[in-house]
């Protein structure tokens, strides 16, 4: 027996036993659902109680995608009630053990998913959706040579883009009906992916080169024809593309990479505070980066714009930066030093009395006495007591940015690095932890999650209609989070909590569209900015419209 669709079926107007019983008859779903009828609260309470019995995270992803499959509304009712709790949810960390079984696991999807073997359907994919010129605010794209520590998981990594935009719905109201997750099968150097007879994506290594820039091209010239307005967030992309991409074509199209950007910005947020309580200003800094990817090397142009904005000039900004990788201090001397790197390379001639061969991390603390040391390494420990204590020796108050995750990771724990630096320390790091006591005060240690800036830059981009993405808007997020915070107590933390996630995007998002205006990128004004960024803002309730068109 074939039994007749309905709006049972549709995810995004679904509201399930949320139907009044004229509205069942009205629908044709008589007797399609229990007599009982609930209010969009009751269906919360339930659906977080059933959460709450699965066996673990991965249980806790499935079970909330599967809400997600069938009822949009209560999936972001629940994920906007509880975001602290689930955010290591929907995304890091459960989201990588759940791309790593994407394949064998695979059920639905609402991605769009563009294959290099096919660029000329790039267009029919994107037409498929059947969205107008102006029905997209946002795409997450990913080709997934980067997940989050895991490494190239090809299209497994879809899940990465699905995930990046139920953030921003869940933190800062942006339309999860305007959005758009995409996946680039560019195929995948992962062996157990190509030899696993259940892998969905193209069976063969991944495409570099020439082929592999012109889909990129391609795909941001059609994205951008079909839905000129939507910002084109870059996600999870290897280092050999990602800053490459970014800086290639953040002048012609409205392109956000948060690896770079977004992680630079919440970096430069915790500095922000933490020059609060040392009184300094940006071009006295002298910066450490200990682990010089993609990730680190965007957080030293974040801070080097920070640096000219306060009158430094480029070369004095420069001077003012240190990058180590695997091979130690990164000189000029190197070979097949990667483009990002090469910027902030050394002269080898500055530094040849530092030592024979490779300069490690203590040497260079010891030279540059850094005011700020920024650990993207995954090195677990690599900050050890000597590097910590030599830091502290060098200035009052050391900043340090350790933001290697999961815990295995950290390159050193707060519950170290405060008695090591005698409490003189300021911190942040990339994983939740617990205060730190010691002497007597309680030291708060904020947490580095990009989910405290990105959907608030991204809603004020939307809001402000900006043409693009300029350093200004990047570092006016990164003051509004910082402003957030009150680090006038002793041990207070540089970053504000994620448990308010909805207000402190509204703060950043106006922000974001102030710097927009004042940078001439705008191209939408209001005589009210702060109720224009509210008005902006999806809430997940039932709306009337949901219920016309009959089935």
């Amino acid at each position: 027996m074939r039994v007749k669709p309905t709006v049972l079926q549709d995810r995004y107007r679904n509201r399930g036993t949320a139907y009044t019983l004229e509205e069942r008859a009205r629908l044709g779903i008589t007797g399609r659902l229990p007599a009982a009828v609930e209010t969009l609260e009751q269906q919360a309470r339930r659906a977080y109680a059933q959460l709450l019995q699965q066996p673990s995270s991965l249980h806790k992803y499935i079970y909330l995608n599967e809400v997600h499959d069938r009822n949009e509304v209560l999936y972001f009712k629940l994920l906007a009630e509880h975001l602290e709790e689930l955010l290591p949810v929907v995304y890091d960390p459960t989201v990588g053990e759940a791309i790593e079984k994407w394949s064998v696991d695979y059920r639905d999807s609402r991605a769009v998913f563009l294959s290099i073997d096919r660029p000329d359907d790039i267009r029919a994919s994107f037409q498929s959706l059947g969205l107008g010129a102006d029905d997209v605010d946002l795409i997450v794209v990913s080709d997934a040579q980067e997940i989050l520590g895991i490494g190239d998981w090809g299209v497994n990594g879809t899940d990465i883009s699905i995930g990046k935009l139920a953030v921003y719905t869940a933190a800062a109201g942006i339309d999860p009906d305007r959005v758009i997750a995409v996946n680039l099968d560019v195929g995948t150097d992962n062996e157990q992916l190509l030899n696993n007879s259940s892998y969905l994506g193209n069976r063969h290594a991944r495409v570099d080169g020439r082929r592999y820039d012109d889909f990129i091209t391609r795909y941001l010239q059609t994205a951008s024809e079909l839905f000129p307005n939507a910002l084109l967030h870059f996600e999870d992309f290897g280092p050999s593309h990602a800053r490459r991409i970014l800086v290639e074509n953040a002048d012609n199209y409205r392109i956000f990479n948060d690896d770079m950007q977004g992680t630079g910005a919440i970096v430069m947020a915790s500095v922000f505070s933490a020059l609060k309580v040392t009184g300094g200003r940006w071009p006295e800094q002298r910066l450490v980066v200990f682990g010089a990817g993609t990730a680190g090397t965007g957080m030293a142009d974040q801070i080097h714009a920070a640096m000219l904005r306060d009158g430094a000039t480029p070369d004095e900004a420069k001077k003012n930066i240190w990058l180590i990788d695997v091979r130690g201090l990164v000189t000029d001397d190197m070979p097949d030093l990667p483009d990002y790197q090469q910027v902030y390379a050394r002269s080898k001639s500055e530094v040849g009395g530092w030592g024979d061969g490779e300069i490690d991390l203590l040497t260079t603390i010891r030279h540059v006495k850094p005011t700020i040391l920024i650990g993207t390494s995954t090195a677990h420990g690599a900050f050890t007591e000597d590097v910590v204590r030599a830091l502290a020796e060098g200035v009052e108050r050391p900043i340090l940015l350790p933001l290697s995750n999961p815990t295995s990771r950290i390159e050193v724990m707060p519950s170290d690095a405060v008695p090591w630096t005698e409490g003189r320390v300021l911190m942040a790091v990339g994983i939740p932890v617990e205060p730190v006591q010691y002497n007597g005060v309680s030291y708060e240690i904020g947490q580095a999650n990009n989910a405290l800036l990105y959907p608030g830059l991204g809603l004020g981009t939307i809001v402000s209609g900006a043409g693009r993405i300029t350093d200004n808007m990047l570092l006016a997020a990164a003051e509004a989070v910082a402003g957030q915070v009150d680090v006038s107590a002793p041990g207070a933390s540089l970053l504000p909590p994620v448990a308010n996630l909805r207000a402190s995007s509204a703060t950043v998002a106006v922000a974001v569209a102030k710097a927009a205006a004042a940078d001439g990128v705008a191209t939408k004004s209001y005589d009210n900015l702060i109720q224009a960024v509210q008005d902006a803002m999806w809430d997940p309730v039932y709306r009337p419209e949901d219920l016309e068109d009959g089935q």
